[in-house]
């Protein structure tokens, strides 16, 4: 990788290689789940320590037997499930159907056939088809490396069985290492069956080596999740310039155009539109909401009806009622717009409750920030504000109040009445504009 970051812990989709493996391996419901760590270890337990990971040191790289070796002592369950941190495309689904093939008669193998299976050790059957061993690349002869069906390193494996093997490993071959492989050779020995499975998509086992390597995952995922979603009821204006980088739940009739990247926890309700160029984090989006092009939204919740852009921004705290319109270069911090709430254009509105039906003028801003506190600002139902408003808080605008143009409000303004906080006009008769002065 060319990177001081340990290769487990390049980000797929927003999510470290390791981070995705572990967390398919969590949606297996296992007994635990033992993450061997080695070069970068403090690092990569800093970036994911969690309540149900048991990290495991292994303080010499010895080969993936002796990585196994290591977490073996803390191993109660029946059987074991052997992953790999930088192969974060694998599909629960998948192991789900390689955990059924291993009990105390057989071990589950994942393999996968390839045009080239260079790298990959090969997997050799006999004339009933059954498989007796592995060979890695580098120990193949020739006429072993003309087969195609490769091995993922992905085991199901009887935990009864496997103390032994790992005892019997040998570090006899051209690596010098103790491979995991060669427990397959020991199981037909002890007269095991080793059953095969294979993924739908040979990507699901592709690791990453490189950053060309990491780039091929990051589009294959993204490609997948797209499909997902169109499956879903979505329409992508392009699959190909979309992004997605976390958990995205949709319902039908959506459209989604080009350069659209969806972070974190998204709720898209049906009928939402999401125009191009947008960033949308954690947020909820109910239905029919439209989000225009080039607006970012973090933790925000926008309402049945709602919209927001183009170039709007809302950030954490902010929530639109039904019908409620923020326009382009507005920019909301837990604001509250109710019902049919409008905020046309070039606004802030921080810490801010806002009644229903109550619209803000061009160029207002809530003053929320004292430099060292925020204080609130409330208006209440149908009230209006003039354009190039500051509204100082802690204030308070009743329903149906009016504020004029150019106001900076300090007080509270009563239901109904109009307030002008703003400097008289002067006109200065005979006054003479400067002129630049000329150069010598």
């Amino acid at each position: 990788m060319r990177s001081a970051l340990p290769k487990v812990l390049h980000p797929v989709a927003g999510n470290s290689m390791l981070g995705h493996v572990i967390h398919s391996a969590r949606q297996l419901q296992p007994q635990g789940i033992h993450v061997v760590i080695g070069h970068g270890a403090e690092l990569v337990r800093e970036r994911l320590t969690a309540d149900d990971l048991n990290f495991v040191m292994q303080d010499k790289q010895l080969g993936t037997g002796h990585a196994v070796a290591q977490a073996l002592p803390a191993i109660s369950a029946d059987t074991v499930l052997v992953l790999y941190g930088d192969v974060p495309l694998i599909e629960v689904e998948t192991l789900q159907r390689l955990l059924a093939k291993a009990n105390d008669k057989q071990l589950g193998l994942l393999t996968v056939t390839l045009d080239d299976p260079t790298g990959y050790g090969r997997i050799v059957r006999d004339e009933q088809g059954m498989v007796t061993a592995i060979v890695e690349h580098k120990d193949a002869t020739d006429a072993q490396k003309a087969i195609k069906e490769g091995n993922t390193g992905i085991l199901a494996l009887p935990a009864a069985r496997l103390a032994d093997w790992m005892s019997r490993l040998s570090n006899n071959n051209a690596q010098g290492e103790y491979y995991l492989t060669d427990i397959i050779a020991m199981a037909v020995a002890d007269g095991l069956v080793v059953a095969t499975e294979q993924p739908h998509d040979a990507m699901e086992v592709q690791g990453a080596n490189d950053r060309r390597q990491l780039s091929e995952l990051e589009r294959h995922y993204q490609l997948r999740e797209g499909r997902r979603l169109m499956a879903q009821g979505v329409t992508l204006r392009d699959p190909a310039r979309f992004d997605v980088r976390g958990e995205v739940t949709v319902g039908r009739d959506v459209l989604i155009d080009i350069n659209v990247i969806l972070e974190g926890k998204v709720v898209i309700e049906d009928d939402v539109q999401i125009g191009p160029n947008c960033v949308i984090k954690n947020t909820t989006l109910r239905k029919g909401a439209v989000v225009k092009a080039n607006s970012h939204l973090e933790g925000a919740v926008m309402g049945e009806g709602s919209d927001a852009g183009p170039f709007a921004r809302l950030r954490p705290g902010s929530v639109l009622d039904a019908k409620a319109h923020v326009g382009n270069f507005v920019e909301l911090k837990n604001a509250h717009l109710g019902e049919g709430a409008k905020a046309g254009h070039l606004s802030y509105l921080g810490d801010a409750e806002i009644g229903a039906r109550t619209n803000i003028g061009a160029g207002t801003i809530t003053c929320n920030y004292d430099g060292a506190n925020k204080f609130k600002t409330v208006m209440g139902e149908d009230v209006f504000i003039g354009s190039n408003n500051s509204l100082v808080a802690p204030v308070d605008i009743q329903a149906g109040a009016t504020t004029a143009a150019g106001s900076t409000i300090t007080q509270t303004v009563k239901a109904g009445e109009l307030a002008v906080g703003r400097a008289r006009q002067r006109n200065i008769e005979g006054w003479k504009r400067p002129e630049k002065l000329k150069k010598s």
